[in-house]
């Protein structure tokens, strides 16, 4: 039986860049407030009993301080795996077309920022940089967007990009069964972990990276993200 219907992809959002202005404000001067609690009390049972979400190596994520969270990327429930076994609150990086109702109020006082999907958006790095600079974490997934083939998908600059630019510690993640979690619908519900890797650091660039600087520190990571995506596959 063929997997679950997917919508297809939109790449490019039409929305003019100050449609998100006010988002980026909000992240930028505030972290996530009670909602961000209130969505992981009642998402935890769900993921806990239906897809028996566990964390590996969570003492990899750094205490305090500035970091990067930088996962693989299959579903949209990942931001949530990502963040169920982790005592910090995360700011997560998200697709611009996601901020429409009924999910923008969420993102908004969740943490949550977009980048405008299909433009070169300065503006979502801005607001990575402030919450890095006030000592909080970013979720940027390394391939950009999810993989669709069932298999892990290509490194983007993005991430090499972050790291190169603020010198701060990189968390590689992967995160393993979620590319079947859209098979729910037909009662299926798979196993999903999520392995922390050991923090990946580069030296802080003084000028800005060039795209092929940037991309191959994504690739550095990613290469992490593999190892440990297939040995969670083997363990299953």
């Amino acid at each position: 039986m063929a997997d679950a219907q997917i919508k297809p992809q939109v790449y490019k959002d039409p929305r003019p860049k100050e449609h998100f202005d006010s988002f980026h404000r909000r992240v930028r001067e505030h972290r996530p407030t009670w909602d961000y609690e209130a969505v992981r009390v009642i998402l935890t049972p769900y993921l806990l009993g239906f897809f028996r979400a566990r964390a590996v190596d969570t003492d990899n994520v750094p205490a305090d301080g500035p970091c990067i969270l930088a996962p693989n990327h299959f579903s949209f429930l990942d931001h949530f795996f990502l963040a169920l076994y982790l005592r910090r609150k995360v700011h997560f990086m998200a697709k611009s077309q996601l901020f429409k109702l009924p999910l923008w109020p969420i993102f908004n006082f969740g943490g949550v920022f977009p980048v405008r999907r299909g433009h070169a958006d300065q503006e979502a790095f801005d607001t990575a940089h402030a919450i890095l600079a006030r000592g909080d974490m970013v979720v940027m997934y390394v391939e950009g967007g999810r993989s669709r083939s069932g298999g892990l998908g290509t490194p983007r600059p993005g991430v090499g990009r972050l790291a190169l630019e603020t010198g701060v510690p990189v968390v590689p993640v992967a995160l393993v069964g979620t590319d079947k979690t859209r098979n729910w619908r037909r009662g299926q519900f798979p196993k999903v972990t999520a392995h922390f890797g050991a923090p990946v650091r580069f030296d802080k660039l003084d000028s800005e990276p060039t795209r092929d600087q940037a991309q191959y520190a994504s690739e550095r990571i990613f290469e992490r993200i593999e190892t440990m995506w297939e040995a969670g596959r083997g363990a299953r």
